[in-house]
């Protein structure tokens, strides 16, 4: 409700029916339980999906729709999808971002196509990825650095499917770099390679996905500014690419462009990446 800084915690409301929560570029969006949608923050390009471009300091319900399953925040955009399975985007459109097939922007949520067979998304720098419940992987947006994965660097205003795989179980978008998990544990990457963000072993871009090493025991990945974190199914905690401020946790700030364990310990559960992709937060067991 105001636009103080806090350097500790704060609680939002008095509210115990929140679900689940996104952060994107300087906006905010959560799900409570009874499946409505809030947003708040910067309201700029309409990324809140409230019908206009204003900004919000208090938490606002998105529609009145009570069907939202999940949601995610781009830099100027947001995307979700309903419990029926249906995709939706809103917000800043300029290199197709939406996947609406267009470059309009849109202040009210908007279905992309008319499928219900989504089942995850992640929203980054101007693109997006979507798996679908079949297991294939699509991406829109822009792809200046091939951050698509479909072999070029063409952009693409409607989503379009990466290979003809139907084995792909997580992704996430950071900014300009992509990454991704299959069904067996194989880490995979593609898009800017600024720094080794890709772990690839150089900084060479790529414009399709391509293995990580040759592990199956990746379980959980983040992708922030330039560098990557990810968990193996033993619980250690691996990152790689830019490490000015010491955001590889690694206690230098020597980039890094393969994986390389964060301490000994095992007992790392989740991990999450800061709005501004420079910070990182992770759990223990």
């Amino acid at each position: 409700g105001n636009t103080t800084y806090y350097s500790s915690p704060k609680q939002i409301g008095a509210l115990t029916a929140w679900s689940t929560v996104a952060t994107g570029f300087y906006h905010n969006l959560a799900i409570k339980t009874d499946g409505s949608l809030w947003a708040w923050g910067y309201g700029v390009n309409g990324r809140l999906g409230l019908g206009d471009t204003a900004s919000r300091s208090s938490p606002v319900q998105v529609g009145a729709l009570t069907n939202w399953a999940k949601a995610s925040g781009g830099d100027n955009y947001s995307i979700a999808i309903k419990t029926d399975g249906t995709l939706w985007s809103w917000g800043y459109n300029l290199y197709g971002a939406l996947g609406l097939n267009n470059t309009t922007y849109y202040s009210s949520p908007k279905q992309v196509g008319a499928l219900t067979t989504w089942s995850s998304i992640t929203s980054g720098s101007g693109s997006a990825l979507a798996i679908k419940t079949d297991g294939t992987l699509w991406s829109w947006g822009i792809n200046d650095t091939g951050q698509l994965g479909l072999g070029n660097t063409t952009n693409y205003s409607s989503p379009k499917q990466i290979g003809a795989l139907t084995t792909w179980s997580k992704v996430i978008s950071g900014n300009g770099q992509q990454l991704a998990i299959k069904t067996d544990g194989t880490l995979w990457s593609w898009g800017k390679n600024t720094n080794g963000a890709l772990g690839l072993g150089d900084t060479t871009n790529r414009s399709s996905p391509v293995q990580v090493g040759g592990l199956t025991t990746w379980l959980r990945v983040s992708a922030g500014n330039y560098y990557s974190l990810a968990i193996k199914t033993d619980g250690t905690l691996w990152t790689w690419g830019k490490n000015t401020e010491g955001r590889l946790g690694l206690g230098d700030t020597t980039n890094r462009s393969s994986p390389v364990q964060v301490g000994a310990l095992t007992t790392w559960l989740t991990l999450s990446t800061g709005t501004s992709f420079k910070h990182s937060i992770v759990l223990l067991y």
